[in-house]
C-alpha cells in the first residue's frame, strides 16, 4: 500500500512541479492571441469554457487504455508503477503538453503538419498516413469495446444482432460532424462525471476491501505468468496510462479551443497526469481484487491471470467483477457507465481528429457540413470494413502502432525544442527510449513482431535488444548530425523565457 500511495502522491506533484518547468521552457504567455480567437469559425475554432477543454481533453486521451492496459501491465509486477509515475511525469503529460503547445503556436495545425514542420517532406507524409490509420483503428475499437460492456449492462438488439454498436456509431457521424460545443461539449461533463465517480469508487475499495498490494522491493522482476519481459513488453501494454501517441492527434484539436496560452498545462499536461491517476488505481485494484480470489494461483499475478483465462481474456470481466463486488449493484452501473464513457469520448474524437487531420493536408475547409461529409464518409466506411477484423489482432497492432506514432511525435518537438533554443533533454530521453521500446517489440513480441517466425531460436531476443538499441543510436546520430548543419544555438546557450 506504501508503493501505491507514493506514486499516488508522485503524480500529484508532477503535475505542480515538472509540469511547471515544462510549461516555463515553452514561454506560455497569457497575452497572445489564440486560434481559437484568431481563426474562429463555430465548428472547430471555439474558444471554451477552460473546465470542458479540461474534461474534452481527458476524455479524449481515456479511452480504455488507463483501464483494461493497468489491468494487463500490472501481471508484470510493480514496474507497472513505476513506468505509470515515471512514464506520466517525464513522457506522456510532457509529450501531449507541448504537442498541444507548439500545435497551438502553429494555429491549430493538426499533428502531422507539426511533425512535417520539424521532421521534413517524409516524416509529414508518414505521419499523415500513420496518423488517419491509428483514428480509424481507435474508432473501430472503440465501437467494438463498449458496445460489448453496454451488452452487459443493458441487451439490446436488432434482429439477431446487437443494436449497440450501430447506435455508438450513429452518435460518433454526429459528434464528428457538428459543432464541437455541440455534441461533445454538452454530454462530456456527464461522462467525465461517470467516469470520475468510477475512480474514486475505486480508490475507495482499495482501502477498505481485503487483499494485499504489492510494494517497490518485487518491481524489478517480471511476475508475467506467461514469462514475459519487463522490457519491452510492459511499454506497450501501458500505453495511455503513460505514454501514449494517440494523445497527441487530439491535443491540437484542443488547442483550437483555449482562450489562453497558460491554460495549457492544466488542459495538456493536467489531464495526462489524471489519466495517470486512473491508471494507478485500476493496476493497484486488480492486485487486491486478484489476491482476494479463491482460485488457482500461489501469487495475485497468476490469480489474475487464471481468473482472465476462465473468462477467455476478457478484461472487460475484470472490470465488471471489481464493480459489482466493490461497489454494489447502483455503484456498479454508474461505474461501468465510466467505464463505458471512456472509449465512447475517444472513439468519437478520433473520427473527429481524423476529419481535421485529412481537411489540414487537402486544404478542404470544413465550414460547410458538406465538404465535411466529404471526408467523413470515406472514413466511417473504412472504419466499418476494420471492425469485421479480428478483434484481438486488431488491439495488438493497434498498441503497437500507437506507441510508434509517440516516437515521431517525441523527435519533432526536440527538434522544435533545439530550433527555438530551448532544453530539448526533456524529450530526446524519452523520444530514445520510445523508439529502443517500439524498436525493440516489433522484433521481439511473440504475436506481432518478428520473433513469431524465429520461435525456438536461443539467440533471437539478445538479437531483438541489440537491434532496438542500434536503432536508437541511430537517430541519435542523426539528430545530432541535424545540430551540426544547423548550429544556431549550443546547449550551454539555453535561456528560459
Amino acid at each position: 500500500m506504501v508503493t501505491f500511495f507514493t506514486a499516488f502522491v508522485l503524480l500529484i506533484l508532477g503535475f505542480f512541479i515538472y509540469g511547471a518547468f515544462v510549461e516555463k521552457i515553452f514561454g506560455a504567455k497569457a497575452d497572445r492571441k489564440t486560434p481559437a480567437y484568431e481563426k474562429q469559425d463555430g465548428i472547430d475554432y471555439i474558444p471554451m469554457a477552460s473546465w470542458k477543454v479540461y474534461l474534452i481533453q481527458f476524455l479524449n486521451i481515456a479511452g480504455t487504455g488507463p483501464i483494461f492496459g493497468a489491468i494487463m501491465g500490472v501481471l508484470f509486477g510493480p514496474a507497472a508503477y513505476l513506468w505509470i509515475v515515471i512514464g506520466c511525469i517525464f513522457g506522456g503529460a510532457t509529450h501531449d503538453y507541448l504537442a498541444g503547445m507548439i500545435s497551438l503556436s502553429k494555429g491549430g495545425a493538426s499533428l502531422p503538419e507539426v511533425v512535417g514542420d520539424e521532421l521534413g517532406s517524409a516524416g509529414r507524409q508518414t505521419m499523415r498516413v500513420l496518423s488517419l490509420l491509428l483514428m480509424i483503428m481507435v474508432g473501430a475499437v472503440f465501437v467494438t469495446t463498449p458496445a460489448g460492456l453496454l451488452d452487459g449492462l443493458l441487451p439490446l438488439s436488432l434482429g439477431e444482432f446487437s443494436a449497440w454498436p450501430v447506435i455508438i456509431f450513429c452518435y460518433y457521424i454526429l459528434a464528428t460532424l457538428l459543432p464541437i460545443d455541440a455534441l461533445i461539449g454538452r454530454i462530456y461533463p456527464l461522462f467525465g462525471i461517470a467516469l470520475i465517480f468510477m475512480a474514486v469508487g475505486v480508490l475507495g475499495g482499495i482501502l477498505v476491501q481485503p487483499g494485499e498490494l504489492p510494494e517497490i522491493t518485487e518491481a524489478f522482476t517480471s511476475h508475467h505468468p506467461a514469462g514475459l519481459p519487463i522490457f519491452p513488453m510492459l511499454f506497450i501494454t501501458i500505453a495511455c496510462g503513460a505514454v501514449s501517441g494517440f494523445h497527441a492527434t487530439q491535443s491540437p484539436m484542443m488547442a483550437r479551443c483555449l482562450k489562453n496560452e497558460k491554460l495549457g498545462r492544466p488542459v495538456f499536461y493536467g489531464a495526462m497526469i489524471t489519466e495517470g491517476l486512473v491508471a494507478l488505481i485500476w493496476a493497484a485494484a486488480a492486485m487486491k481484487f486478484a489476491d482476494s480470489l479463491n482460485v488457482d494461483g500461489a501469487t495475485p499475478y497468476e490469480k489474475l491471470a487464471t481468473f482472465l483465462k476462465e473468462h477467455n481474456g476478457n478484461v472487460a470481466a475484470v472490470v465488471n467483477a471489481i464493480c459489482n463486488n466493490w461497489l454494489g449493484t447502483v455503484g456498479a452501473f454508474l461505474a461501468i457507465l465510466g467505464v463505458v464513457a471512456a472509449p465512447v469520448t475517444s472513439g468519437d474524437t478520433a473520427f473527429r481528429a481524423a476529419r481535421l487531420i485529412a481537411a489540414d493536408f487537402l486544404h478542404f475547409s470544413q465550414s460547410d457540413v458538406k465538404k465535411r461529409l466529404v471526408i467523413a464518409v470515406p472514413l466511417f466506411i473504412t472504419s466499418a470494413v476494420i471492425m469485421n477484423l479480428n478483434f484481438d489482432v486488431l488491439w495488438r497492432y493497434f498498441a503497437w502502432l500507437n506507441q510508434s506514432l509517440s516516437i515521431f511525435t517525441f523527435w519533432a518537438i526536440t527538434v522544435w525544442l533545439y530550433k527555438n533554443g530551448k532544453p530539448y533533454i526533456i524529450t530526446l530521453v524519452p523520444a530514445l527510449w520510445m523508439t529502443m521500446v517500439c524498436s525493440t517489440y516489433i522484433m521481439i513480441s511473440p504475436k506481432e513482431g518478428v520473433a513469431a517466425l524465429m520461435n525456438g531460436v536461443e539467440w533471437w531476443p539478445v538479437a531483438s535488444y541489440a537491434f532496438g538499441f542500434a536503432v536508437s543510436l541511430t537517430c541519435l546520430y542523426f539528430f545530432i548530425k541535424y545540430m551540426r548543419a544547423n548550429n544556431t544555438t549550443l546547449p550551454s546557450d539555453y535561456k528560459l523565457d
